[in-house]
């Protein structure tokens, strides 16, 4: 009986069309390589055209690929005899009698400079050398502390040491992992790395900057970023190096990804394969733009979906990426991303916007921010305690609780406790939700700052009048250790270590590196900030009262001390916390241009964090009772 499943098994296994071959565009094979691609069910005709070169050129061969009846007619296959490796190849599909272009089709793996033609590559020949041996490091997600990054902004400047400026493999090079394994973050959030439109390959000897937010090909690592663009191998070469140096420095990869829209509809390898398929229309047959580019996908349609998931796994399964930030998550709808989630391995973080930039044309529902409490295991951006410390999204010059100003204090414990139900917060007076989204911390992602909108030395500069380079690093620290010991996930952009700034640009993603560039001599202008910035990370990491992981620890064991303007403190109980080696610790921040006090035990506490210093063996011991907070500073002490 057994061996007649088995058989069956194989038979069907033959019967049914394989999804592998309908998602990925081609199949090398030294003989012979296999070419498919996905249609419209009214689609005439499909033309497969190979070539010598990315680009430029004549085609070497045309040939006219054939309907897969097995498939539902949505499938177009062709065999092309002859060892391939090293040549390009185009779809061009022909509806209503006209040809859409060419193009790669929507699962190229590997493609020639900038993008316009897939490349047929021996994807085993890719690997640097030790692959079979990488291993994601084991990180639980309530353990994470993220730092995002641009491959350029963090090595374009000539103070940076690092060679292979503003490529993958600068994050191979001893300076950038010293820096990264010293600053003690254990997940690096890369921002776009799939290969898209804004930067042109041809010229990379000219100034050329955008974040990368107008996706082309989604599964191919972009261009710019390796050392040899019309070289197909490398650039996959290089990621792979990348996540390589990365893991052994214990250091996770997460991807930016961009599903929710695509640089443009005409010219979208969605479109030239399946026109008006891939994208939501309004009733009026308009496109939606709930992206605020000009286009959305609709992840709710089959193929769309299938796309989605496809496309993780082959992220993981290529590449072993760690873990995903979706762009504008709000964009999606809920069943996809659940898809997702349960798609990969549960180490896998996700992540993302839960929001829009628009209202979206789906009646279902999304995965907005409100939503994620039915989505376990994807946690979203807490705008709430962003902007209860720095101030409103909409405002560049308004402050909040750094400036000093009153009303942000539930907003910020909201943050604090990974915006879950929690009896000490009055959820009336949260800035923007008035109910928890989360039903465990994990899902919340703290942060005070990112590469959108002005980073946080310019923010602060720009909202609190007047202030000095004193002040200004007193309440950068401040805000990051709000960030460092809320019970959600920490995020950090890169280079706030360094107290960066962006020349108060809000919007830099074309900017130029002048703008965008970490200055490394900052490291040594303020050692002090450096040394903050990994001593708190040091401590949140030595002390699982910061990180309990679980909504149920929190409520047991945190509580909220009376709040004041300006002014707010918690204890946490460390004994009720498992592994926890401090007893009762306190934490308190203070956004006064004076000093003021909290109420505590009596008994003896060592101070950890006081003023802009930092160090969890201890700076000093103080008495209980009336408790002194610096001007504004942070205060951490434990018995």
């Amino acid at each position: 009986m057994k061996r007649f499943i088995q058989l069956v098994a194989i038979i069907m296994a033959l019967l049914v069309p394989q999804s592998i071959n309908a998602r990925t565009g081609v199949i090398y094979g030294s003989g012979a390589s296999d070419f498919s691609v996905e249609t419209n069910g009214d689609a005439q005709q499909v033309k497969l055209r190979i070539y010598k070169d990315g680009m430029g050129g004549k085609p070497i061969k045309t040939v006219n690929m054939k309907r897969n009846e097995k498939a539902g007619e949505l499938l177009w296959q062709a065999t092309v005899k002859g060892d391939l490796k090293g040549k390009f190849y185009t779809f061009d599909v022909k509806y209503n009698g006209k040809f859409y272009g060419e193009c790669p089709g929507v699962w190229a793996t590997a493609v020639g400079v900038n993008g316009k033609r897939g490349a047929i590559v021996d994807m085993g020949g890719t690997n640097p050398q030790g692959w079979a041996n990488d291993r994601r490091p084991a990180i639980e997600a309530k353990d994470l502390i993220i730092y995002e990054m641009h491959h350029r902004d963090f090595s374009i400047d000539p103070s940076s040491g690092i060679e292979h400026k503003g490529k993958f493999l600068a994050l191979t090079e001893p300076r950038a992992i010293k820096h990264l394994t010293k600053l003690g973050v254990n997940a690096v959030h890369i921002l776009p790395s799939f290969d898209y439109a804004s930067v042109d390959e041809t010229r990379l000897d000219e100034p050329q900057y955008n974040w990368g937010y107008d996706p082309v090909n989604y599964n191919v690592p972009e261009g710019g970023y390796s050392t040899d663009p019309y070289r197909p191998e490398v650039r996959i070469k290089e990621f792979k190096q990348m996540v390589q140096a990365l893991h052994r420095a214990g250091i996770k990869v997460i991807l930016d990804v961009v599903y929710n829209h695509t640089w443009n509809i005409d010219g979208s390898n969605f479109q030239r394969t399946r026109p008006d398929y891939f994208y939501r229309k309004n009733a009026d047959g308009t496109y939606s733009n709930g992206s605020g580019c000009g286009n959305e996908t609709a992840s709710e349609r089959e193929a769309m979906r299938r796309y989605m998931i496809e496309s993780v796994q082959y992220w993981v399964d290529e590449y072993h990426i760690d873990g995903f930030r979706f762009d504008l998550m709000g964009v999606h709808d809920i069943e996809t991303m659940n898809a997702i989630r349960t798609s990969v391995p549960n180490d896998i973080f996700i992540y993302g916007e839960g929001w829009s930039a628009g209202s979206c044309a789906y009646s279902g529902e999304l995965a907005m921010k409100a939503n994620i409490n039915k989505m376990l295991g994807i946690a979203a951006f807490s705008d709430e305690i962003r902007d209860a410390l720095r101030g409103p999204w909409d405002s560049n010059s308004k402050a909040a609780f750094l400036g000093g100003v009153k009303g942000n204090e539930e907003s910020l414990k909201f943050g604090i406790v990974g915006a879950i139900q929690h009896p000490d917060i009055d959820y009336s007076k949260v800035n923007y939700s008035k109910a928890p989204f989360a039903t465990e911390p994990t899902q919340m992602i703290a942060y005070v700052s990112c590469h959108d909108d002005m980073c946080l030395v310019d923010r602060l500069r720009a909202s609190v009048k007047g202030i000095t380079t004193e002040e200004l690093i007193r309440l950068d620290l401040l805000a990051q250790t709000a960030v460092m010991t809320s019970q959600g996930v920490p995020f950090m952009l890169s280079g706030e270590e360094m107290l960066r700034d962006k020349k108060g640009v809000h919007n830099s993603y074309e900017s130029p590196d002048s703008i965008n560039h970490l200055d490394w001599g900052n490291l040594e202008r303020y050692p002090q900030v450096m040394d903050y910035y990994k001593n708190l990370i040091a401590l949140r990491k030595a002390h699982p009262a910061f990180h309990m992981g679980s909504a149920a620890l929190v409520r047991e064991n945190l509580s909220f001390l009376p709040v004041e303007n300006c002014l707010v403190a918690f204890h946490i109980n460390g004994r009720g916390v498992p592994g926890e080696q401090w007893g009762d610790i306190y934490v308190a921040f203070n956004t006064h241009k004076r000093a003021r006090s909290i109420e505590i035990p009596e008994g003896t506490y060592t101070v950890v964090c006081r003023n802009i210093a930092c160090d969890p063996d201890g700076i000093t011991t103080v008495k209980g009772g009336k408790v002194t907070i610096p001007a504004q500073s942070a205060l951490i002490l434990h018995n």
